[in-house]
């Protein structure tokens, strides 16, 4: 968007044909295969939304030191996951400190790359696994007028930049910064579920037709923009995180989830 007020958009990356399961020849850490969670975005909103072939939910946040979100965000994360999920044995979050990359920016093979070099927690027999990374850089696709502060682009991965985050919060005028990191955070894993028309078939048409993947009702979490569609510090200008609306908890709800 043009402008001279700088815009904040959430926005998520389908990486296609991450990896491909065979009948052989899979890539395997601790006897679990490695491509169960190298498959597209939204490719599994069914299992992680239902409780027939998963109980329980590992959510593996790796950061950067000095980068690590806070617990706020963390505990939001896991209460927004409990009222969505039906995990019956729970949901259990392991945090993982990993070392700089050492880039200012990041494209979305290079936040791939780190994934695969540091994740250690996959998909077992009744346990889902996401990885959650917090980098201490910025996207490669920022412009002068826009932001990306997350991305989601596999089936149980997403990524936060952290360091966008928190240049963007916590100083006078500017959002919160837990506040910010829990939008942030549940808009992607909003995708990572299926949203909108992403894994999670609708029940009702509200796709919004200009922006992909999106909900067209404008105070819904999933809105691709803010309630005045200019920021999303107007999202978020109420002290609160958007909720999703009753659309897009119908599509959940008929995938499988609460």
């Amino acid at each position: 968007m043009k402008g001279k007020i700088i815009t904040l958009i959430l926005f998520f990356v389908l990486i296609i044909s991450c990896s491909k399961e065979d009948d052989g020849g899979e890539m395997t850490v601790g006897g679990n295969p490695v491509a169960n969670n190298q498959k597209t975005l939204g490719a599994s909103s069914h299992d992680l939304l239902a409780d027939d072939t998963f109980k329980s939910m590992v959510i593996e946040v790796a950061y950067v030191q000095g980068y690590e979100p806070s617990a706020t965000a963390i505990n939001n994360f896991v209460a927004f996951l409990t009222e969505r999920v039906n995990k019956p044995l729970g949901i259990n979050v392991v945090k993982k400190p990993i070392a700089s990359p050492g880039k200012a920016t990041f494209t979305n093979q290079d936040i791939v790359a780190i994934e695969d070099a540091n994740r250690t927690e996959y998909n077992s027999s009744n346990q889902i696994a996401v990885w959650a990374f917090f980098v201490d850089g910025a996207s490669s696709s920022n412009t002068s007028t826009s932001y990306i502060l997350g991305t989601a682009y596999r089936n149980t991965s997403f990524v936060i930049f952290e360091k966008t985050i928190q240049g963007l919060s916590d100083s006078p005028f500017e959002p919160n910064r837990s506040l910010l990191e829990t939008t942030v955070i549940e808009h992607e894993f909003g995708h990572i579920l299926g949203l909108v028309n992403l894994g999670a078939k609708m029940q009702t048409n509200h796709e919004d037709t200009v922006h992909a993947k999106h909900c067209n009702v404008q105070s819904c979490l999933m809105y691709w923009d803010s309630e005045s569609g200019s920021s999303i510090g107007n999202m978020v200008s109420g002290g609160t995180v958007p909720k999703l609306d009753s659309q897009c908890l119908a599509d959940l709800k008929a995938n499988g989830g609460k």
